[in-house]
């Protein structure tokens, strides 16, 4: 399932998924509101989650897709690589946090990752939280 505000963005990955043998598009949502709404009837296994939306942001609907329906994965897929939006995803239980320009192998491997469980981090989002940490224990 892919979440984002774009219509071209929302287009593009679902047109990118096809190329996959492996890959399906459960369906799309414009906003977190219409996300948390729709997976629990599309149950999808991977949800692709923009992070800055209008109304519920990502990682509110991060947190409450994972609520209401714990076995699906969440992944930031957003432009973003501020500390604060890296972590509050995590926080709210994304799997994984990857930025747009990832490239559509990247994408899937990291689709197919978490649906065995596995994390997937941006090396510029674990560059962002390896600053942080240096941070504390200097």
């Amino acid at each position: 399932m892919v979440v984002d505000e774009n219509p071209v963005v929302r287009s593009g990955l679902g047109a990118f998924l096809l190329a996959y043998d492996d890959l399906d598009l459960a369906g799309e949502a414009a906003s977190g509101e219409e996300a948390v709404e729709r997976c629990p009837e599309l149950r999808p296994d991977v949800v692709l989650m923009d992070l800055v939306m209008p109304g519920m942001d990502g990682a509110a609907t991060t947190r409450a897709i994972r609520q209401a329906c714990p076995q699906i994965q969440v992944i930031a897929l957003t432009s973003f690589r501020e500390e604060e939006l890296v972590q509050g995803a995590l926080q709210a239980g994304a799997i994984g946090y990857l930025l747009k320009n990832v490239t559509a192998d990247e994408l899937a491997e990291a689709i197919r990752a978490a649906v065995t469980g596995r994390p997937t981090l941006a090396p510029e989002a674990a560059e962002v939280l390896g600053k942080r940490g240096q941070h504390r224990t200097a």
